[in-house]
This record gives C-alpha cells, structure tokens and sequence, in this order.
C-alpha cells in the first residue's frame, strides 16, 4: 500500500514558494550535464536504457524524474541525447510514473491528474490499455481505490461497449433493456444512484462514457451520436 501522507503540510504548502524552489533545484544539473549521463549510463549498458536501469545505475548522478522534468519526458530526453527511445514504457514504468505523481501530489492520482501532468506523464488512455483500467493501474502500484470508483470505472467501461453496440450514448432506458439481457451489467439504478440521483445524473454519466470512447479514437457527435467506423 502507498504510504498515505500528511494531507495538511502539503495542502499548506505556498505555490509561488514550491515552484521558485523547484526551479532552483532543477538548475543544480544543466541540459548538457543529463544528457552527458545519459549516454554515460548507455556505455555502460551498452543499450539505451530504462527510466528504472537509470535509476539502479550506481554511477548516474541524477533521478530520471529530474531527467523528465528537464526535458518533458523521459523518450525525449533520450532524443536528445542521441539515443533510440523505445514506444512505449514498461508496466513497472508506467507504474513507478504512478507513484511518483502520487507523492507529488500528496493523494491517489485520477485520470484529470494524468490530463494536466501530460507533458511528463503517459496518457490515461496507455494506462488503460496495458493495465485494463486506471483503476487497476492504481491498485497495481499501491493505491488504495474506493470501491465507488471501481464500481463507476466498471460502469463507464460496460457503457463504452453498449454504446458502440447502440451507435449512440446509452438512454436510461437502454440500460435497463441491456441489463435484462446481460446480468453482470450493474442496474440503471446503481449507476444513477452513483452521482448522488443529482439533477441531471445520467447525463453526467453519459459525458464519462463519451471521454471513454473518445479516449479510445471514437468520435462522438453533440447528439451522442457515434460516428461510423
């Protein structure tokens, strides 16, 4: 489990004060200082390596999230420095990503997180695809989800698929002829009582479904229409 941590010193932290002291932490090492440890630690290996072969390397002097920090991401970085980044990170990348975020932001990283963290973090929509969801992402890197979150994030990803299956955002009542014929789906009324019966639930519901599917490369038209394939 991550270690849970001291919510009001970080919440009373100043902003102007934490970025004029990272700033002046980042200026410790020059590009040109990274980018020279970088390919050091690819003599020593004799391949490019990874954020976490970085990381273990005894002779490196810097952390690879100050690599990232510099440079925007790790790939990057590794242009710059000459070397063939590889597509895509591990899953122990990914998650150490995860974990990192998390310290930086003192609680549990949400999908918004991963949005505004783009420039140094991977998409949510990569998390989703090698792990299967964010939230199974989180929990394989110690996170401690709610269960609500799991149950909204299985309810978003069942309302993906109906939706394709529709052509369109799933009616209230679309979701009660599909739950008649698929058991493991949650009922309308879970899902609707999930956001509290507030005024207009199902269509704030509808909205996570339609950045699900956006996520995945569909378009989605005012209407809720799909479009086709």
């Amino acid at each position: 489990m991550a270690r849970k941590p001291a919510f009001r010193a970080v919440e009373s932290i100043d902003p102007e004060a934490l970025a004029a002291f990272q700033r002046r932490i980042r200026r410790r090492y020059s590009d040109e200082a990274i980018l020279a440890e970088l390919k050091s630690c690819a003599g020593r290996l004799g391949r490019s390596p990874t954020m976490r072969e970085f990381a273990s390397d005894g002779k490196t002097r810097v952390h690879p999230q100050t690599v990232i920090e510099h440079f925007g991401s790790w790939n990057e970085a590794k242009r710059r420095a000459g070397l063939v980044p590889r597509r895509f990170a591990t899953r122990e990348e990914l998650l150490d990503l995860l974990r990192g975020l998390g310290e930086r932001l003192g609680r549990t990283p949400t999908a918004k997180d991963l949005d505004a963290a783009r420039r140094s973090m991977p998409s949510k929509s990569l998390y989703w695809h090698t792990f299967g969801s964010l939230t199974n992402a989180l929990r394989e890197a110690g996170f401690d989800v709610p269960v609500g979150e799991e149950r909204l994030e299985r309810a978003v990803d069942q309302g993906a698929v109906l939706a394709r299956s529709l052509g369109r955002l799933p009616k209230f009542a679309d979701w009660g002829d599909a739950r008649k014929a698929d058991t493991s789906l949650l009922t309308e009324w879970q899902v609707y009582r999930m956001f509290d019966a507030r005024r207009g639930a199902w269509s704030t519901f509808q909205y996570l479904i339609r950045e699900r599917l956006r996520e995945q490369g569909v378009d989605v038209s005012e209407d809720g229409t799909l479009a086709a394939a």
